[in-house]
């Protein structure tokens, strides 16, 4: 069949990797792509917001199975495009319709959610300016750190962690202010986690469900997780602090009833649920819904994924996803993120990039990357995703940043420390 994956990130360039291995896969389209997935498949130059372009792109070249990568094609209704149009209602299209990505649109919504289903989560309050000044008593009721989310969209950099009431009250001013435009015009104060942070992915098709593998991501864009928050440094999976007994309490806490709560609340719902979880002295709280994969989380989960993925989502959408076998491959991949010197800040495109060439156990994943001229160019803050595959953590990192000195840009930055934390833990 003919697919197209709709994105043009480091996650897309992973689905385009693992989805051309599926013999099921005739031609693989992706809309925009980037250099990555130029060397693999066929870019399409679509808007990702301009529905119109991209179901007619589908029509025209029979596609028989879409993508959705990002989560703002998702949360603006992509899925219900699709489903409003007799064209399109019976093209198999993976992700959820606008209802069901409210879970990520909006933390207000997936906050109300969980308590409403029994899913463990942080005590929390929802402010808006018109209820500033009960924002700011409720901070008063809180020690340090303080917690601050923007309700809706804030491409991964709207959750603020602060370690002074002044600083935190200031903040909320600010954030509803608009310092997160629209996204902030809510703000969700909530009570900070301590333990250790990790990422569980599911699939579903509305009623079965398959645990993909979990992973670990860092962040922030300094060594030691210091500095600004960014759309995330790197990855690793599987986490061996998640042992057997408290990914059973995960699965039988948070998404047997984040499943059962779908279908009791009447949202159909078929596609990936990212679950951002902190262990707490062994038990799983929920940060944070999201309604596709991560980025980079993908970049280290799908390798370790042996079963034809393809497969794995024509069954999603078929709701037979039980009669699929989930076969997952227990050697460990990291993933290193190379990005422009700057970045989270301001940032400079255009720069050519050597060394590119990939080793055994070695992918380079392209993000912010576009072809010009025979040359490949830097187009974004997080450029490229290097995943190393090893029988340990160790032998996994070490391939991956062996990778990582062979390529080379002006101003290039990444993290040396991805991963040690868990090799010491």
């Amino acid at each position: 069949m003919n697919i197209l994956i709709i994105g043009s990130g480091g996650r897309e360039h992973a689905f385009a990797w693992k989805i051309k291995q599926s013999q099921k896969c005739d031609q693989l389209f992706v809309a925009p792509g980037n250099a990555g997935t130029e060397a693999i498949a066929q870019n399409i130059p679509l808007n990702i917001s301009d529905f119109k372009a991209i179901g007619k792109f589908v029509v025209d070249e029979n596609i028989g199975l879409v993508v959705v990568g990002p989560e703002a094609p998702l949360v603006d209704g992509i899925v219900d495009f699709f489903q409003a149009s007799e064209k399109l209602k019976n093209t198999p299209i993976i992700g959820p319709g606008k209802l069901g990505a409210t879970l990520e649109g909006s933390k207000d919504f997936s906050k109300e959610f969980m308590i409403k289903h029994g899913v463990p989560t942080a005590k929390s309050k929802t402010v808006t300016s018109e209820n500033l000044e009960d924002g700011l008593a409720h901070l008063e009721t809180l020690s340090v750190p303080y917690v601050l989310k923007a309700d809706g969209l804030a491409a991964g950099k709207g959750v603020l962690i602060l370690n002074s009431l002044e600083e935190a009250k200031s903040e909320l001013k600010s954030m509803l202010d608009g310092k997160f435009g629209e996204a902030s015009s809510k703000v969700v104060i909530e009570e900070f986690l301590k333990g250790i942070e990790l990422s569980v992915f599911v699939l579903t098709d509305g009623v079965n469900y398959k645990i993909l593998p979990e992973a670990k991501d860092y962040k922030r864009i300094g060594e030691g997780d210091t500095g600004p928050n960014t759309g995330g440094m790197g990855a690793v999976s599987p986490v061996h602090f998640a042992h057997p007994d408290f990914l059973m309490k995960v699965e039988e806490k948070v998404v047997k009833p984040t499943i059962n709560g779908l279908k009791k609340d009447n949202i159909p719902y078929k596609g990936f649920i990212f679950i951002g979880l902190m262990n707490m002295g062994g038990e799983p709280y929920v940060i944070e819904y999201n309604v596709r994969m991560g980025d980079p989380e993908t970049q280290a989960v799908f390798p370790r994924i042996n079963s034809d993925l393809v497969d794995l989502l024509m069954a999603t959408w078929e709701g037979n996803l039980n009669n699929i076998n989930l076969e997952i491959d227990p050697d460990y991949a990291t993933t290193v993120v190379m990005v422009a010197g700057g970045y989270p800040n301001s940032y400079q495109k255009g720069h050519e990039i050597s060394g590119l060439g990939s080793a055994d156990d070695c992918i380079v994943f392209h993000a912010g990357t576009k072809s010009e001229n025979g040359k490949i160019l830097s187009n974004g803050g997080r450029v490229l995703a290097v995943t190393g595959r090893g029988n340990n953590i160790q032998e996994a990192l070490d391939k991956a940043y062996h990778q990582i000195e062979k390529i080379n840009w002006k101003d290039i930055n990444y993290r040396k420390d991805i991963g040690q934390d868990l090799i010491r833990f």
